[in-house]
């Protein structure tokens, strides 16, 4: 489907059934229920975790935990990657590295995970929500840009906004369902205003944007291994960066601020325990041997949907943006806006035939603890709310053919 989604010209019936069969067509070969996205784990997960068993090797200090970081590192192209014990703590720890501090505001987009805003909310900050683009599923370069212009100000202490009297620290752009932002235009923006990026790439390990990797155009990103993501080391995360000094005060601060000793338990600050078991970094490991496969596997799932859904006149599956090579972590199917008020029967409908897709997350603003958070106005994000849906997308679905 285009990136402008289409307005028919006529209102015509939601063809409900036919949106159901090509469901089925793609998905022809799954045991029901079909789950959105779940792992898969094979022989040489199992002998690496039992390996740690075996030896011990079980808690955040192991030969698995440095290996996995630099098979990250090296899938990426960034410089440094320090193992997290999921992505929220890897954000929240990221964000506070970078300088900010409580009563800051922080920018993200409001079609998010609830964990980018909670990781905000960690650091003391406030989330700051600005409008999302359907050219690429994420912030809007050209919207923060004007938004910035209407409620920002400099002054010698750095960005802040003149309606809260708040410091604007950062911009957090979060690459939706592997679909990488327009980080070019993002990061233009940014240096406009001197804002520090932090990217969420907690989806899109295994995309580029420009043939550059997602996760290593901000100062630092992070990255999760939940167990529907990509990869999975039951629960973790990672943080990015080609700063040496960053990357070492990262692994410190992560560590409780421990000095190193031989004996001796001095800490220098107040620090987190966040990082990775060991027994999670085998896993991890197993994983990124596979992940090359793994993404293959996901962008051809996509383009049995695309070419299922061509030509649908009522919904089209949206496609990778111009100048990305998406992980397609999530598919999804976009309906036409006329058609908005249909998404949850069509919901029900998939369920009711063993399909677990799925609504976007509720928008940031929208719910209860963010509802008074300052933001731009947001009519894509809310357009975006009303009529996308996500479909299985595990990477097996391209692979267990009948």
């Amino acid at each position: 489907m285009s990136h402008s989604p289409v307005i028919a010209d006529h209102r015509a019936e939601f063809d409900l059934r036919a949106v159901l069969e090509a469901v089925d067509i793609v998905l022809a070969s799954a045991t029901r229920p079909v789950a959105l996205h779940e792992p898969r784990l094979g022989t040489r997960e199992r002998e690496l975790v039992l390996d740690c068993i075996d030896t011990n090797w079980v808690s955040s200090a192991g030969k698995y935990v440095a290996h996995f970081e630099q098979m990250v590192a090296a899938a990426t192209g960034a410089r440094h990657a320090i193992a997290i014990i999921n992505g929220t703590a890897a954000l929240h720890a990221a964000l506070l590295l970078e300088g900010v501090r409580a009563d800051d505001e922080v920018i993200l987009p409001s079609i998010t995970f609830v964990a980018t805003a909670n990781a905000v909310s960690h650091a003391g900050a406030v989330p700051h929500f600005v409008d999302l683009t359907w050219n690429t599923l994420g912030l809007d370069p050209a919207a923060l840009d004007i938004h910035l212009k209407e409620v920002s100000v400099r002054r010698d202490a750095g960005l802040f906004n003149k309606q809260t009297g708040r410091r604007i620290r950062a911009v957090v752009p979060v690459h939706i369902f592997g679909h990488p932002v327009d980080m070019a235009a993002l990061l233009a923006v940014a240096e406009k205003y001197g804002l520090v990026v932090v990217e969420d790439a907690t989806e899109s390990l295994g995309s580029t944007w420009q043939g550059q990797a997602c996760g290593t155009f901000g100062h630092s990103a992070v990255l999760s291994f939940n167990g529907n993501k990509i990869i999975t080391t039951g629960g973790g995360g990672m943080i990015l960066t080609d700063d040496g000094a960053y990357a070492t005060r990262a692994r410190h601060f992560t560590t409780t601020a421990k000095k190193s000793h031989a004996w001796s338990f001095d800490h220098d600050e107040v620090g987190y325990n966040y990082r990775l078991p060991n027994i999670n970094a085998a896993l991890g490991c197993g994983q990124m041997e596979r992940l090359s496969a793994m993404v293959e596997a996901k962008r051809e799932l996509a383009g049995r949907y695309l070419e299922v859904f061509d030509g649908f006149t009522n919904a089209g599956i949206y496609r990778e943006p111009n100048g990305a090579r998406s992980n397609y972590w999530l598919n999804t199917l976009v309906l036409d806006r006329e058609y908005a008020g249909e998404r949850d029967r069509l919901l029900s409908a998939l369920h009711a035939n063993g399909v677990h897709a799925r609504p976007l997350w509720t928008p940031m603003h929208l719910l209860p603890m963010y509802r008074n958070c300052p933001r731009s106005r947001l009519p894509v994000a809310e357009d975006m709310y009303a009529r996308c849906i996500n479909l299985p997308s595990s990477p097996f679905l391209a692979t267990d053919k009948q």
